[in-house]
């Protein structure tokens, strides 16, 4: 799937800011379970793939 066809999609600039914090929240405790890493490159990658999960498309 790529962010142009998901399904029900929303971008993540027409979320509300209390939209945005719970899923950076919620993406936070989401990484404790993965290993650490200083890569931006990887970090951007996790965030866009986690919020595409849940319907988000998130562009930098």
């Amino acid at each position: 799937m790529t962010d142009s066809t998901a399904p029900n999609s929303r971008l993540w600039s027409d979320l509300s800011e209390n939209e945005r914090t719970a899923l950076l929240i919620e993406h936070g405790r989401d990484l404790d379970a993965l290993p650490p890493t200083c890569s931006l490159d990887t970090k951007r990658e996790r965030l866009r793939r986690w919020l595409l999960e849940r319907g988000v498309i998130w562009t930098d």
